[in-house]
């Protein structure tokens, strides 16, 4: 990981950036009346002294951006809602006095439709993990360089909803009789829902944020007489906790309301209430339209940084890797390619290079990000099993009366009792003592809590094996291919309660910081595509998944739960070490000034045309 060229110049040549940067990003506004003491007045840019003496807090929240979030509520009301019973449909078979599935009787009965087994079941929810975090990469590249944001969220809800109407199908009465048919109707539904999913989830991220006015540092005087730096990095990390908590509200909601409804109704209730909750989406957008500040496309921006990278690169490789190493990491990496060193050597600029230097640090810190998000994979094989394998392990549990997949609410009800407990007492406690808790400290405290909730699940599935009637083989399926009917072990379903807190925390810590981490770190006009990269690696620990589905059955559940607890604590070991010199970056980097690319007549023709738009 270390001589990736992603990497490159995020290692060693930051230092350069800053210095070159200094007196163009930080001037310092003194007051006239206190020259020699160099105390900025209210709205200048902080000196460094006051970077590391002065408390930070975050600026006022607009109140466009809550109607982004519910938006993003409803929309998660729909995913969530749909897929808390994916497992179950796909796992367990149809009751046979049930024909919607149903149960009805949640103490001795179970909710089922397919009956395909724990393996299948892990298998599709795995690839529709995969699917929903794979095509983001799509949709943020056709929002950056050619719809913009809002539309590209415009039309990523329309297919939304056509796939969550294919799931209705699915699910219906006289569909699941024909497993064959329900299960095609499902897998289209899921790639339809995915595609949806790609263009709204990288979009709205960003699309929430660039709503807040302020975007470097300020000094600002409270009424009280104190000081403070307005911190824009503050600033987006509360509207990220409470944007994620939102999240939650509606992951809540759409889960609990659903398992139950897929328990005494049938699963086209389960599917067909997310749909309508879906439906409020468009109609918000459309009131939004002429409310919402929109940053507009700039093309191929994702062509330009491409080949500036490879530019970068050229002249740089050899067949010898020493020789390599040393010159991918000489410090020049992207100082090289600067528009402005083509002017001073008098070489000609390719056509392609119509930005300023400026632009090229930024993609710079972009690139940066990049590699702080490569390490994710391991994180995300955690948090992956409260939706697959941790449903299937409560089955097996005492479940008292409530359906087996109910559980997995504590996960967004911890969620909704932490966020605000971190934002309004834990951070501004930490600091008014000073203490400033960077996002790459957050993101490895969230390895190591996801690793930890993985080892209480291990401890779990281990108790079970030793209770069950059948052993190491709880869900009643042998070697030789026979069934038998296991009664349920004495342990209660809430003894899982460890493993959703913890994976809660650390999404907290790690997942709601990589969305702040995207949005400061990206060029303004490629926050979309940073925002997908963040999500692709939800991607690559389904597919990563998939190598482990092997282990997500009887008798190796024990191994799963444990290899997933030792990847994520090697992962945030390796995270620490790799990119702990950018934690003391983290303020210069913020600070850098915002590149221009292309043609600024045609952006302000974009915005013109926009204002010109009819009023819905």
């Amino acid at each position: 990981m270390a001589s990736d060229p992603t990497s490159i110049a995020v290692d060693n040549d930051v230092h350069a950036m800053v210095k070159e940067k200094e007196v163009t990003m930080a001037p310092v506004l003194t007051n006239q009346d206190e020259p020699k003491l160099g105390i900025t007045i209210d709205g200048g840019i902080p000196t460094e002294e006051e970077l590391h003496t002065l408390r930070r807090v975050p600026d006022k929240i607009p109140w466009a951006i809550y109607t982004i979030a519910f938006i993003e509520l409803c929309e998660r009301f729909s995913y969530y809602g749909t897929t808390a019973v994916f497992t179950n449909f796909i796992q367990q078979p149809r009751p046979e006095y049930s024909a919607t599935g149903a149960s009805y009787d949640i103490e001795n009965g179970q909710a089922g439709a397919l009956g395909l087994g724990q393996r299948t079941s892990t298998a599709l929810t795995t690839f529709n993990s995969f699917w929903q975090y794979t095509m983001p990469l799509f949709g943020a590249w056709i929002a950056d360089s050619f719809l913009g944001r809002y539309r590209t969220i415009g039309w990523a809800l329309m297919v939304d909803i056509v796939g969550h109407l294919v799931l209705v199908v699915s699910g219906l009465p006289p569909v699941i009789k024909n497993p064959n048919g329900s299960l095609g109707a499902f897998c289209v539904g899921i790639i339809l829902v995915g595609v949806g999913t790609g263009g709204f989830k990288p979009n709205v991220n960003p699309l929430i944020v660039e709503q807040l006015d302020l975007e470097k540092m300020v000094i600002r005087t409270l009424p009280s007489g104190e000081r403070v730096i307005v911190d824009p990095a503050a600033t987006a990390s509360r509207v990220y906790h409470y944007f994620y908590l939102f999240i939650n509200i509606g992951a809540l909601t759409g889960q609990l309301g659903m398992v139950y409804c897929e328990h005494y109704v049938g699963f086209w209730l389960s599917y067909t209430l997310p749909t309508i909750m879906l439906c409020f989406c468009p109609l918000v957008m459309l009131w939004g339209r002429r409310r919402y500040k929109r940053v507009p496309p700039q093309g191929s921006v994702l062509g330009r940084a491409t080949k500036l990278f490879f530019l970068a690169n050229k002249g740089r490789w050899s067949i010898n890797p020493v020789k390599t190493y040393k010159q991918l990491h000489d410090g020049t990496f992207w100082d090289n390619v600067k528009p402005s060193r083509f002017v001073a050597s008098d070489k000609p600029k390719p056509k392609w290079m119509d930005f300023d230097d400026a632009w090229v640090d930024e993609v710079r810190r972009g690139f940066n990000a990049c590699a702080v998000f490569l390490w994710y994979p391991l994180f995300w094989l955690c948090y992956n099993q409260i939706n697959n394998n941790l449903i299937s392990q409560a089955a097996t549990m005492k479940i008292g009366g409530v359906p087996n997949d109910v559980l997995t609410n504590l996960n967004p009800f911890a969620l909704i009792i932490l966020i605000p407990l971190l934002d309004i007492v834990v951070y501004p406690a930490l600091r008014k003592i000073r203490i400033n808790p960077t996002p790459l400290k957050r993101i490895a405290v969230g390895y190591f809590t996801a690793a930890a909730a993985m080892i209480w699940a291990t401890v779990i599935q281990y108790y079970i094996y030793q209770k069950s009637e059948c052993g190491y083989y709880a869900n009643g399926v042998f070697p030789d291919g026979t069934e038998r009917e296991c009664a349920n072990v004495d342990i209660s379903m809430w003894a899982q309660s460890g493993s959703y807190i913890l994976i809660a925390f650390s999404e907290i810590m790690a997942s709601i910081t990589s969305l702040e981490y995207a949005h400061s770190k990206a060029p303004a006009n490629m926050r979309s595509m940073v925002q997908s990269v963040a999500l692709f690696m939800n991607a690559i620990s389904s597919a990563l998944g998939f190598a482990l589905v092997y282990l997500a059955d009887d008798p190796l559940l024990i191994w799963n739960y444990a290899v997933a607890a030792i990847l994520a604590a090697v992962g945030g070991t390796m995270f620490w070490l790799q990119m702990r010199h950018l934690d003391k970056q983290e303020d210069q980097l913020n600070l850098l000034p915002t590149g221009q690319v292309g043609d600024t007549k045609a952006e302000a023709k974009w915005e013109n045309d926009e204002r010109s738009e009819v009023r819905v």
